[in-house]
């Protein structure tokens, strides 16, 4: 079992961490998911047989882009949605 700590950009609130939660452990491999809101902070316990490249790009797909990518116009409206979408499934 591996352990990955993402920080991520985008995260507001309860909302963005059940769709981060939800989406994560929908992937096959992904065991555990906890979100730290206060340290925009992602951990993800993981079988090996998943990357941290496939983590990583499936956060970049709801709007939770790395922290150190650039952080345009597009990924911000993709975060909003899938927060909107986390409040709802709440």
């Amino acid at each position: 079992m591996l352990t990955e700590k993402i920080t991520v950009a985008n995260l507001k609130c309860d909302g963005c961490a059940t769709t981060i939660k939800n989406k994560l452990l929908a992937l096959s491999g992904v065991n555990k998911v906890d979100v730290i809101i206060a340290d925009d902070l992602v951990v993800v316990e993981h079988e090996e047989n998943i990357l941290r490249s496939a983590i990583a790009q499936k956060l970049l797909s709801l709007g939770y882009p790395e922290a150190t990518e650039e952080n345009g116009l597009l990924t911000q409206l993709k975060s909003y949605a899938s927060c909107m979408v986390g409040r709802l499934s709440k």
